[in-house]
């Protein structure tokens, strides 16, 4: 790219956020046309996706695996791909009550990473999230492998409970006080309830 010597810095400036913008859409881009691909062509995906991007099999796989945990209404435009990433690992509420603190507090992706590990860390939950490089380029080609994963786990059914986020932030601290994720401690309560009135 050659810019013009002349070129104001409010240009250079809004030239930047628009590249900005232009990388963080094309993982979410790249990430859906895998998808479709997978779904409507079947198992070559990951070799045809290779030849036409130039992309390495394990960043396409990674790429995928995000997008598969966030709909297109969960996606947040203000917060980059690889903040969304940083959080794959959670439960679908702990997503966004992280991604909603990152957009408020305008948290960098390596911000973000810190926030969660100390917040896991006050849970006493652990959860491997990849070093930092110290930089804020996407990281996806550290993402944990899904295939297999699920491999000697209990059939598991998705609850989905709408809080506003007040009550979110409630009942986080109160999870967290019981040194629990949000997921785990509900699960506690409702077992604890079905118990109580059986």
């Amino acid at each position: 790219m050659i810019f013009p010597r002349d070129l104001s810095q409010q240009s250079w400036e809004r030239i930047g956020a628009s590249l900005r913008e232009l990388t963080n859409s094309t993982a979410w881009w790249l990430a859906d046309w895998l998808i479709f691909g997978e779904t409507t062509y079947g198992l070559r995906r990951y070799r045809e996706a290779i030849e036409r991007t130039g992309l390495d099999y394990q960043t396409l796989r990674n790429y995928a695996w995000v997008a598969r945990r966030f709909e297109h209404h969960r996606r947040r435009d203000s917060l980059s791909f690889a903040h969304h990433a940083e959080v794959t690992r959670l439960s679908p509420p702990e997503q966004d009550y992280w991604l909603r603190k990152a957009e408020q507090e305008k948290w960098s992706r390596n911000e973000l990473r810190r926030a969660v590990r100390a917040g896991l860390a006050e849970q006493g939950h652990q959860i491997d999230i990849p070093p930092s490089s110290g930089g804020d380029e996407q990281e996806t080609s550290q993402l944990p492998e899904p295939a297999g994963a699920d491999k000697g786990r209990r059939k598991a059914t998705t609850l989905t409970i709408e809080l506003s986020d007040g009550q979110l932030d409630y009942y986080s601290k109160v999870a967290a006080a019981h040194g629990l994720p949000v997921d785990k401690w509900v699960t506690q309560v409702l077992d604890a309830a079905d118990r109580h009135t059986a």
